[in-house]
């Protein structure tokens, strides 16, 4: 059934908006207790299309186009899962469960690939090709099904539109940046796409390995040499826009999250230089990325003297939009560094800091920055100087073996359109230590016991509920605690980083006493801004249940305005402005 809807999809020209369903539906909690209200959506179809964006009326684009489209779980496996929630007694896992191997999660005996462009030529007309594309997309789902049974394979995108300007971003780049998220990267690093753009295309992979100040050195540093032994053709690139900002940090975290996520972003120097080098080891000598470095140092001096006002005297830096039907029939060039040119191609999954690292790397803000998954809207290029472009590509996730739970909490399904978010809530707390982060009092708690928390028994359910008394979440009619609504916060903060679950690599727990003496955490620390002595404080002191609050309060006020925030620069293309690329780059400026 799944394939038929599909054939519907990809005949229509334009995508219609799902329709919000309503969210009304309430349990019955168990004997002794008040009925709670869960306020998730329990309808279905086949598939989903997430992150509905309004039009701009000018006809230009269409925002829609590139969104998100995931399989849609059934109706019986949803309420499969909220019984779980309700009945299955949390338990600590063991530090080792965290270790998680790339082969659990693309086992190659499942043909875990992608998508890939067919065949074609310049006497085939437009239409011909689309069809083409088409028919394969479908064949490889058929494939892909035929291979995994039903309910063994994770979320994955179903959009062939995002898959087509996968094709084109990696056909048109010379060095491809693979980003992800440090605290999963296995989940968001498909071995085929490695093999495919060093195999097949004979290009470069940069892999950068964002948000390191979410995750301890030593653990950065042992994902770092996993990575690189695993895939030896890897270059791999530590990064971070907010060196000397943790999520732990104890000074006003409310207002620290909303510029991490809503201000200007923070600026480093550091990250965008490591990448430069990566790409100067890489092109050994045949582009001069001299004017690209001069640009980090000025930029970062930029920063240094004028902190947020660095937008307005920072030197320009232009973007430039493509139209899809000007892509569609360009062909893969084998001539790399084309006019002396280095062509960088941004990949990766939703929500990995993408927008974060284009935002460092260009040195300005050109790129709105969202927690909400499959943001980015359309196909843009950004010129960093005469001799470096970055073509970006919108977040896309690739079929895999990993836990539905596992990917929630990674951040690639939009956690305000999930519809049963309880499960997800239960991983995390079987993971971390939540009870002393959250404070929480047990559902069943009697005012004349003594509170001892870490004794009860805990479900899901009970973590939802216990959050929602705590923060005062009450439904609007009858004023019952909406355990939805508690789900949906406490996995914004996993997601942003306030309540931090960490992958490990494999044998990480047996060797964490020689990652932590290891010479080159030094260079980690540094990049994540921390000393030592900083670093063994963050470790020891947990994220107090009021600055939890207080930060997920700013959460709360932010959650509706995802994707509302755009750059100037956008809206004055948008209302017609055209620009010669080069004509306003002064000499100076990129020489």
């Amino acid at each position: 059934p799944g394939l038929e809807v599909h054939k519907c999809f990809l005949q229509k020209n334009r995508e219609n908006g799902s329709s919000h369903s309503s969210r009304n539906a309430s349990v019955e909690r168990g004997p002794g207790r008040d009925r709670q209200s869960d306020t998730s959506d329990s309808e279905t179809t086949d598939i989903r299309r997430i992150n509905h964006q309004p039009g701009t009326g000018d006809g230009r684009y269409d925002p829609n186009k590139f969104r998100l489209h995931f399989e849609k779980e059934s109706k019986e496996e949803v309420e499969r899962r909220k019984k779980i929630a309700r009945e299955k007694i949390l338990k600590q896992v063991a530090e080792k469960e965290l270790e998680i191997d790339m082969n659990q999660i693309y086992p190659e005996e499942k043909g875990l690939n992608f998508p890939r462009r067919p065949s074609w030529h310049y006497n085939m007309q437009r239409e011909e090709l689309l069809r083409k594309e088409e028919k394969s997309f479908l064949e490889y789902l058929q494939a892909l099904h035929s291979k995994n049974p039903p309910g063994t394979l994770s979320h994955f995108e179903h959009n062939l539109e995002t898959w087509r300007q996968l094709w084109r971003v990696m056909e048109m780049s010379d060095v491809i940046l693979l980003i992800v998220d440090i605290r999963y990267p296995v989940l968001q690093f498909p071995p085929a796409l490695y093999h495919y753009i060093t195999g097949e295309l004979k290009k470069y992979i940069i892999l950068v390995l964002n948000k390191v100040d979410l995750c301890p050195s030593p653990l950065v540093l042992a994902w770092k040499h996993y990575m690189t032994k695993q895939f030896p053709h890897l270059h791999c690139v530590c990064f971070t826009s907010h060196p000397g900002q943790p999520y732990t940090t104890r000074e006003s975290p409310s207002i620290l999250q909303k510029k991490r996520i809503r201000k200007k972003v923070g600026w480093n120097g550091g990250g965008p230089i490591h990448i430069m080098r990566a790409c100067q080891e890489i092109t050994a000598g045949r582009v001069d990325l001299s004017s690209w470095e001069k640009k980090i140092k000025r930029d970062a001096v930029a920063m240094r003297t004028e902190g947020d006002q660095a937008d307005d005297g920072a030197e320009s830096v232009l973007m430039e939009h493509n139209s899809d039907i000007g892509m569609e029939m360009n062909s893969p060039t084998q001539e790399l560094y084309k006019d002396g040119v280095l062509t960088l191609g941004c990949i990766g999954f939703p929500n990995v800091g993408k927008s974060s690292v284009l935002n460092s790397l260009v040195g300005r803000k050109v790129v709105s920055v969202s927690r909400t998954p499959g943001h980015t809207k359309y196909f843009q290029t950004y010129y960093l100087t005469p001799t470096v472009k970055l073509c970006d590509c919108p977040g896309l996730v690739f079929p895999s073996q990993v836990d539905k739970q596992l990917q929630i909490l990674a951040g690639i399904y939009p956690v305000s359109q999930l519809q049963e978010p309880y499960s997800s809530v239960g991983y995390l707390c079987e993971r971390t230590n939540f009870l002393p982060v959250l404070k929480l009092t047990h559902p069943d708690h009697s005012p004349e016991t003594p509170h001892d928390s870490s004794t009860q028994d805990w479900t899901a359910w009970d973590v939802c509920e216990a959050w929602a008394e705590k923060r005062g979440y009450k439904t609007a009619k009858a004023a019952r605690n909406d355990v939805y609504r508690a789900a949906n916060s406490l996995l914004r903060l996993a997601i942003d980083g306030r309540i931090c679950l960490c992958l490990q690599p494999p044998g990480y727990t047996e060797s964490k006493d020689e990652w932590e003496s290891h010479p080159d955490l030094a260079e980690i620390s540094a990049l994540q801004g921390r000393t030592d002595e900083e670093r063994e404080r963050e470790d020891d002191e947990g994220e107090s249940s009021s600055e939890l609050e207080e930060d997920d309060r700013d959460a709360d006020d932010d959650e509706d305005a995802d994707g509302d925030d755009e750059d100037d620069t956008v809206k004055a293309d948008r209302k017609g402005l055209t620009l010669n690329m080069f004509s306003v780059l002064g000499e100076n400026e990129c020489a």
